[in-house]
């Protein structure tokens, strides 16, 4: 197996070069992808991928990159590895600068363009092991998209490791870097076809050891208002004003333990993230998460419900609640069938870690592809705090990531 000197190297190069990037994805626009410049990651690795050796390097007609790592031994199953090339529209991802702070010495980092910025243990109690590894951020003013630009790092260097290393027994291997994970379109509905895998494994988690296969069931909301509009000079008993509507919908809903900042553990939410218009007309966008789906449902009775109340106390007000499907818990499908969980519990005690399962407070591309015939827990990156400017990653737990998912495929093989 490559040295742990190797990897750290490649995984170091890699991630800072795809993190410059410019990808971030546009849950408003239509296109396939959402936004142009994720191809510039796509392109990217379709020729380093052939540079490499790997065969079968596509880039699909939906965004999607995928490439082949040729069987060693006949018989073992095909296994997939699967990662996303956009970074999170939450957040500023534009011009994205990584630092790479070698061998961490344990002081406060901060951050060249936000002076006020600090990291350290005291805000990311995970970061206090790990003194002496090379952690990564970005340098204050953007996230830094090791989500999971982490995960496209360590599938390409498992794919080079395999390509280059000769007497290593595997199965075939197929690579997927998808667009538009974190808008919910990562998986378009030919991927499951073109993958053509018995089953697969995203590089989208969090802390070294977790391997997850429970995952939030997900719809979304769109709800619309409008109203009868008026010269504010002139507008009594006349106008119905949306935003009124809008705030009363939402503060009816913000309530302890049906909202993100209320919930956690296995608690569902009901979260407002957008808000757009004016007094005559106005829109708000939910999210709707449960890990069951008759709590997903009465979450969407319970926004209905709210909705028919507020038009109901604005006389004149038109509100509509369209609610359409994301995804859905992969646990419902993955627990009838642990080989691929278990297999992963094995190659991560063969590297000598201590395991953990916790469900997913979000969804990855392997909720919908487990759905759609591919059964596809997910694996630990290392990556934290994401979606801010605060996001960093040891490159060392990239590595340990980067050795199981080399056990695992061995193993498979066996």
């Amino acid at each position: 197996m490559t040295d742990a000197t190797g990897f750290a190297a490649a995984l170091k190069a890699r991630l800072v070069t795809y993190c410059a990037i410019d990808s971030q994805s546009d849950e408003d626009s239509a296109s396939k992808p959402s936004t142009a410049i994720q191809l510039d990651v796509s392109r990217h690795l379709v020729a380093e991928l052939e540079a490499m050796g790997a065969a079968d390097v596509t880039l699909t007609s939906y965004g999607a990159v995928l490439a082949t790592v040729p069987a060693t031994v006949e018989g073992a199953p095909a296994i997939g590895f699967c990662a996303h090339v956009d970074t999170a529209p939450q957040f500023n991802a534009t011009g994205v600068k990584p630092r790479v702070h070698e061998s961490w010495d344990g002081s406060d980092i901060t951050y060249p363009d936000a002076p006020d910025l600090v990291l350290n243990a005291d805000v990311a109690p995970y970061l206090k092991g790990k003194k002496g590894e090379d952690i990564v951020t970005a340098s204050g003013l953007t996230l830094l998209g090791a989500d999971d630009k982490a995960g496209v790092a360590i599938i390409m260097t498992l794919a080079e490791h395999l390509l280059t290393t000769p007497g290593l027994k595997h199965g075939k291997i197929r690579l997927a870097f998808t667009p538009d994970e974190e808008i919910g379109r990562g998986v378009d509905e030919a991927l499951p076809r073109d993958f053509g895998v018995d089953f697969a494994y995203t590089l989208d988690g969090a802390r070294v050891g977790e391997i997850e296969y429970e995952s939030f069931s997900a719809d979304a909301a769109v709800v619309k208002i409008s109203g009868p509009s008026a010269h504010p000079g002139y507008a009594k008993n006349k106008m119905v004003n949306a935003l009124h509507v809008a705030a009363r919908i939402i503060a009816d809903l913000d309530v302890d333990g049906e909202t993100p900042e209320t919930t956690d553990d296995r608690d569902g939410f009901i979260h407002v993230y957008g808000l757009e218009g004016g007094s005559a007309e106005a829109e708000l966008r939910f999210l709707l998460r449960d890990f069951e789906m008759d709590g997903l449902e009465a979450r969407g009775k319970r926004l209905q419900s709210v909705c028919a109340d507020a038009e109901a106390a604005f006389p004149g007000a038109k509100v509509t609640c369209q609610i359409t499907k994301q995804y859905r818990n992969m646990r419902y499908w993955l627990e009838k069938d642990m080989t691929p969980v278990d297999l992963a519990r094995a190659a991560c005690a063969d590297e000598g870690l201590t395991t953990r399962s916790v469900p997913i407070r979000g969804g990855t591309d392997g909720s919908r592809l487990t759905e759609l015939g591919i059964p596809c827990p997910n694996l630990f990156t290392g990556m934290q705090d994401i979606h801010g400017p605060l996001e960093w990653i040891s490159v060392q737990d990239m590595e340990i990531a980067t050795r199981v998912c080399v056990r695992l495929v061995q193993k498979a093989a066996g």
